[in-house]
């Protein structure tokens, strides 16, 4: 046995089965497209699932079908005057311009959540491309500002995603967590959160326990990913899953963790089943 591989057996987190779990197990759809929605939705439930991130609201009759919510809703996207695809992680809040058409289709898209009983959807920053991070924030509050008292009536949380800007996503601007808060502080609304993706976060800033029992309060959902290479969250990477779960629920957080790491494994089933077990503290 290779001790550099294996780590010690008073390392590995005891199994603990989901139905008795102090988190609330979700899985993001986009790594499992290749398995039909409907297998996914059942396979899931098996494990321990409540809920599949990232689906569209025509998706839900197939998520209630098998017992399961979405406890946050994907992206709408749309196109600009200019014929810019605006919505998307690169193309987002952060620029004005964008602001009509983004309020156009989330209206649409956060009405149609609400009529399938969602209550969180998705949003982004936008990349930087040479606009200072003031001005991003500037922007992104005054384009946000305008969807929430529609969010408000619908009693949705608007969540803006905290990507790296190092490996996956070049310039996207909500890339620092201090960022993040600062936009919570400047809209100041129940209805605007932020998806700490731990990820994400442990590739930009690190210390993602210290900055979790710090600024919890603005985080109303958490994504999964090993680090280095967002794959499996097992023994193999940096990051150590029931510390941050049992650092999550310390903080009362009642909503849910979804896995978003990226499996390497041709049973893909079988990868999401330990990472499971893993954060099933």
């Amino acid at each position: 046995m290779n001790p550099a591989q294996t780590p010690p057996a008073s390392l590995e987190p005891a199994t603990i089965s989901p139905g008795t779990s102090r988190i609330r197990h979700s899985a993001c759809r986009w790594p499992y497209e290749d398995i039909p929605l409907d297998l996914f939705c059942a396979e899931g439930k098996t494990l321990g699932l409540e809920s599949i991130d990232l689906v569209m609201p025509e998706d839900f009759p197939t998520l209630e079908k098998h017992g399961l919510t979405c406890a946050m809703v994907s992206f709408p996207t749309g196109k600009t005057p200019a014929g810019e695809t605006v919505g998307r992680i690169e193309r987002a809040f952060n620029r004005v311009e964008h602001h009509d058409t983004l309020h156009a289709i989330y209206e649409q898209h956060l009405k149609a959540s609400a009529a399938v009983g969602a209550r969180q959807v998705i949003c982004f920053s936008g990349n930087r491309e040479g606009m200072d991070d003031e001005q991003g924030l500037e922007n992104c509050a005054i384009g946000i500002k305008r969807l929430l008292p529609l969010a408000e009536k619908l009693g949705i949380i608007l969540c803006m995603e905290l990507l790296n800007s190092k490996v996956e996503h070049p310039e996207y601007m909500c890339d620092h967590t201090a960022w993040g808060v600062e936009l919570c502080d400047r809209i100041s609304s129940e209805h605007f959160r932020l998806l700490y993706d731990i990820y994400h976060m442990q590739v930009m800033e690190g210390d993602v326990i210290a900055t979790i029992r710090t600024h919890h309060q603005w985080f109303s959902h958490y994504h999964t990913g090993g680090a280095p290479g967002r794959n499996e969250i097992e023994e193999t990477q940096e990051l150590y899953y029931p510390a941050i779960m049992n650092a999550i629920i310390e903080t009362g957080y009642k909503g849910f963790v979804a896995q978003e790491f990226i499996p390497t494994r041709k049973d893909k089933i079988a990868s999401l089943r330990r990472a499971v077990e893993i954060c099933s503290v």
